[in-house]
Order: structure tokens, then C-alpha cells, then sequence
């Protein structure tokens, strides 16, 4: 039986022809793959993709943002990003401590799919694109079609996930809320992020998304659409309903109950509604 391998590429290319060659666990900072091996050996062969410089960074582009694979909740935190992406840069301080947060990456945080993965319901309400690449060529698919299930993605073997796209929306605001038993180091118990866009106090653009409530997060279509055209004034929360959570299925374990999970669901989803019209406009 072969000796699992470390391998380090140092360019996008060999990763890929690592990738397609045989079966890699993908490492992008670790901060999952070794926890969840607890004190088991390691029986896999490792691709560590850090060292890949093409897959880091948050860049510019024409109509978008591109957030490479290993960038780390860090370096996000301390870049300088306009409020549509406040709220992903507030998911980024909720992850784990500062340690946790140097090593940490987006790429990491999507791919390990926890229905309580901090970054997840902001990239969500931002309407994130997965870029996946592989020698057969690259395609992109929306961040809710990427998420199959509670520790389900739909990367193939031979695909390594290379960037985080965001449509550019620059009037856009954004918040970002997370519900656990205390204030730092904590899973989710419930987490929620909004994006609206505001035209002369009018709502034109509404997106929100609540994680820790189903097996991945959700988006809450029929609210959003009740909110656009709307004035954006705190009247607007009396919108907000229990009936529009419909799509969540919330579970029940040590750290709350279902009922629980809803309620706190609904309060944290107005609250959000409410930060991300006062947020400050670009």
C-alpha cells in the first residue's frame, strides 16, 4: 500500500495535475481537515495549495470581485472593501479566534460545507460564484448550487475550487448576524446576513440569508421580494414574518431547539434587515 504523499505545488498548474493524476484531500489551511481527523493518522496523500500565490487576494474586477481560494479571514478583515462586503468581512471576525483567522481560508470554510459555516449565509446574500478549475478547463456555478448538503459540495476529484466571484452591486449595504452561547469561539446556533439596496429611501434590491437553520444555509426568497419597493423606513420590519423562514428546517441539539432556532431565526433576520439600512453608503 503507497505511503500518503505531501505535496506543496507552487503553481496553479501542477496542483491541477496533482489533482487529475490521483486522489488528494485538498488542504487550504487546515483549520478543518485536521481537526476532523481528531487523533487519527493521516491515510491520505495532501495537497497543500498555500503556496500557490495565484490563489490569494481580494482583486477588482470590471464587473465583479474576486476572492482567491486561500485567502485567509485575516486578510480580508484588514482589506479596505466598500459596505456591500461588510458583512462577509464581519462573518470573517466571527471565525474561530485570530489564529484561526491567519490560517484559516474562504475556499476551506465553502468546500467543508457546515450548515454553521460563518462565511457561508454573506456570500450567499451577496450572490457568490464558485470558480473551479481543472485540466478540462474552468466553470463557475452560483455558491447556492456548489452547497449540496451538510458536508456536501459539488467539487469533482480532479477540480480545486480557485475563486470566490462577487457581482459588483456599489450601492449596495450589507450586515451580518451571528447567535451563539457566547460572544467569541463559538458554532452557530443561528447566523443571518442581509444585502439591500436603497433609491431615494425606496428598497430596489433585497437579499437574505440564514445559516445554522437548515443543512445549508438558505436564502428567504418570498421575503426578499416583499421587501423590494418598499420604503426603507423601521415600518419595513412589521414585513418580516415567521411565514417568510418557511424554507428553513432548523434541528434540534445541545445547543438549541428547533423551536428555539426559528424564533431566534425571526428576531436576528429583522435586526439584520434593520443594520443593513443604516449601514453607511458607500
Amino acid at each position: 500500500m503507497r505511503s500518503p504523499d505531501y505535496l506543496r505545488p507552487a503553481n496553479l498548474n501542477d496542483a491541477l495535475q496533482a489533482l487529475a493524476s490521483r486522489e488528494f484531500q485538498v488542504l487550504a489551511g487546515g483549520t478543518d481537515v485536521f481537526p476532523a481527523r481528531s487523533d487519527k493518522p493521516v491515510t491520505v496523500s495532501m495537497l497543500d495549495i498555500t503556496g500557490v500565490p495565484d490563489l490569494a487576494g481580494v482583486t477588482v474586477e470590471e464587473d465583479r470581485w474576486r476572492i482567491g481560494a486561500t485567502t485567509t479571514w485575516s486578510t480580508l478583515v484588514r482589506s479596505q472593501l466598500p459596505p456591500q462586503l461588510h458583512a462577509l468581512q464581519a462573518a470573517a471576525r466571527e471565525v474561530g479566534g485570530i489564529q484561526i483567522q491567519n490560517a484559516g481560508t474562504l475556499a476551506g470554510n465553502i468546500c467543508n460545507a457546515s450548515p454553521a459555516a460563518d462565511g457561508i449565509p454573506a456570500l450567499l446574500a451577496l450572490d457568490a460564484e464558485i470558480e473551479l478549475s481543472s485540466l478540462q478547463g474552468t466553470r463557475i456555478l452560483p455558491l447556492q448550487d456548489f452547497l449540496l448538503g451538510s458536508r456536501k459540495a459539488a467539487r469533482r476529484a480532479d477540480e480545486l475550487l480557485t475563486a470566490i466571484l462577487i457581482p459588483h452591486r456599489p450601492s449596495a449595504r450589507s450586515s451580518f448576524l451571528k447567535l451563539g452561547h457566547r460572544r467569541y469561539l463559538v458554532i452557530s446556533i443561528v447566523m443571518v446576513s442581509a444585502v439591500l439596496e436603497m433609491d431615494h429611501g425606496t428598497i430596489t434590491h433585497a437579499a437574505i440569508a440564514v445559516g445554522s437553520c437548515s443543512a445549508v444555509a438558505q436564502r428567504l426568497p418570498a421575503l426578499e421580494n416583499k421587501l423590494i419597493g418598499r420604503a426603507a423606513s423601521l415600518r419595513v420590519i412589521d414585513l418580516v414574518r415567521e411565514d417568510d423562514l418557511h424554507v428553513l428546517s432548523p434541528i434540534q441539539d445541545i445547543r438549541g431547539t428547533a423551536t428555539y432556532r426559528m424564533d431566534a431565526a425571526l428576531t436576528l433576520v429583522r435586526r439584520a434587515v434593520t443594520e443593513a439600512m443604516h449601514e453607511q453608503a458607500a
